[in-house]
């Protein structure tokens, strides 16, 4: 699929930087990633989650979540993640348009947006997805797997209680019928060494096994907001959303597929971000 002429086409932001701005070099690195993956999981996906740092720190991570997918027939992609940049409450939604990327401009779904944006939370707020990274890492990936696949770009700002639960059922409500797949875009723990780090990531990992949103919520809100990216999940929030809503449409249990930290790449454990498939 490509966006029709005339409509707008976000840039891409961290290309050259998070990853390579070229189309031979992005894809190479994102085949070596796929072909590492071993084991995926067999059965119908409706969700995954996977993280959002540079490429190099958290491909082979994500490469997991999106070997599991490659080759399936979905009608959309809708994608959560937290905003890092920009301060707003309820969800910025890009309704239309293109995500453009080294391999090739992503689609929007606009008529799957237009529906989600009856929901009061989610509405346009296109400095929120300027400089945004956690949805736009995805990307290589999902070209990649699903080529043909349009998308539907979502940033959380506050994640509170009452914004994570209206997204889950505008998520749930408004994909009804279709086959989509779900994005929640999170990295783990941050800059904890990797000990205390693998600690905060185990409490994460164990709901996500679970398939126990509302247990993740819970963890989430023990902390105050300004620590819930730190010691929980950057895209908590997001995560919790996308699983409930996964559960609604049909999904019954979860299933871990790698989890890693950035000192795995590096080499320095003394501060350490996790990661998630």
């Amino acid at each position: 699929m490509t966006p029709e002429s005339g409509e707008p086409v976000r840039p891409a932001a961290v290309a050259g930087s998070w990853y390579p701005d070229a189309e031979a070099p992005l894809r190479a690195a994102v085949s070596s990633y796929l072909a590492m993956v071993e084991d995926t999981p067999s059965g119908d996906i409706v969700a995954i989650i996977a993280p959002h740092a540079g490429l190099v720190y958290s491909g082979p991570v994500a490469a997991h979540a999106y070997q599991a997918v490659m080759g399936r027939a979905y009608d959309v992609a809708v994608l959560v993640g937290p905003s890092h940049h920009v301060a707003f409450d309820g969800v910025a939604i890009y309704p239309r348009g293109a995500f453009d990327t080294p391999l090739g401009p992503v689609p929007v779904a606009a008529g799957v947006a237009d529906q989600l944006m009856r929901t009061p939370c989610i509405r346009i707020h296109p400095t929120a997805h300027v400089r945004e990274h956690s949805l736009e890492m995805q990307l290589p990936f999902l070209r990649h797997v699903l080529p043909d696949t349009p998308i539907v770009p979502l940033v959380i700002g506050s994640q509170e209680r009452e914004t994570i639960l209206a997204l889950a059922e505008a998520l749930a409500g408004t994909l009804a019928g279709l086959t989509p797949l779900i994005v929640a875009s999170t990295d783990l723990s941050h800059y904890f060494d990797a000990d205390r780090a693998a600690s905060f990531d185990g409490v994460v990992i164990d709901y996500v096994a679970r398939f126990d949103p509302d247990g993740l919520l819970a963890e989430y809100e023990r902390y105050p907001a300004h620590e819930r990216g730190r010691c929980v999940a950057c895209g908590g929030g997001a995560a919790v959303a996308v699983m409930k809503a996964a559960a609604t449409l049909g999904a019954r249990d979860a299933r871990v597929l790698c989890h890693a930290d950035s000192g795995d790449v590096s080499g320095d454990k003394s501060a350490v971000v996790g990661y998630l498939a």
